[in-house]
């Protein structure tokens, strides 16, 4: 697949060719949706709760006197069935873990299979040299408008601070248009978005950096494994000497 280059003027000046059955070959929607699944329920923090009728700031005094006024019986203003009032089985936990899980292969197949999806739909702009003299909205917003970005985007940035703090900084104040490092490319910050919007150098870097390994290789080397047991070996050491 040859994806179009474009120069900070928003004209095409060549094409990238990008390995289709690197990326997955075809779109694997039930993968996608389990990763976007994933992404959005680990980012819950679980911590949501209600107030029972002891903790709403209502004065605990009777709202009218029980008999003589052909009413119903009523007693403070917290009942449940009244406005503002509490809830009749308030949340009480005081964490609830909604984390979930994908093998690492998963992971990172469902991330390029999600950049597939955006190649195939044209939603994807390379730029031939991402970079800004200065911090200036302006700047921005002509060459989103040479790109034809007319919807929510996605600023994928090197991860070199340095080389993209005037590009984030002239990002910053454009409406639906959100940054990201290119190294942490995910399907769920893709998909969240109508266009993508990268430099050349740095998809590059992406399909050929530690998210393409999803074979074997993407597992943990036995070094790497012994390197974690001996870290959390010596924590626990240590914590139960404390």
């Amino acid at each position: 697949m040859d994806v179009p280059v474009y120069d900070m003027q928003g004209k095409q000046t060549g094409t990238m060719p990008v390995d289709e059955v690197a990326l997955g070959e075809r779109v694997n929607a039930p993968l996608i949706k389990q990763a976007y699944v994933r992404y959005h329920a680990n980012r819950r923090q679980g911590s949501a709760r209600t107030k029972t009728r002891s903790q709403i700031a209502f004065t605990s005094k009777r709202m009218y006197k029980q008999k003589g006024t052909g009413r119903a019986r009523h007693g403070d203003k917290t009942a449940p069935q009244l406005r503002k009032g509490a809830h009749a089985f308030a949340k009480r936990r005081t964490r609830e873990d909604f984390r979930k899980d994908m093998p690492k292969k998963m992971r990172r197949m469902a991330n390029r299979n999600a950049l597939l999806a955006k190649l195939v739909d044209a939603e994807v702009k390379i730029i031939d040299g991402l970079k800004f003299a200065e911090p200036k909205t302006k700047l921005m917003l002509g060459l989103l408008e040479g790109l034809k970005v007319d919807a929510s985007a996605l600023l994928a940035l090197n991860p070199d601070a340095g080389k993209s703090d005037n590009a984030r900084k002239s990002a910053r104040n454009v409406e639906n248009v959100t940054t990201c490092r290119a190294d942490q490319l995910n399907c769920f910050e893709m998909l969240n978005h109508r266009y993508l919007v990268i430099d050349k150098a740095d998809l590059e870097a992406w399909l050929s950096g530690p998210s393409s390994k999803t074979s074997k290789d993407a597992k943990p080397s036995s070094a790497e494994l012994n390197g974690r047991v001996k870290k959390s070996g010596k924590g626990a050491k240590s914590g139960e000497a404390a």
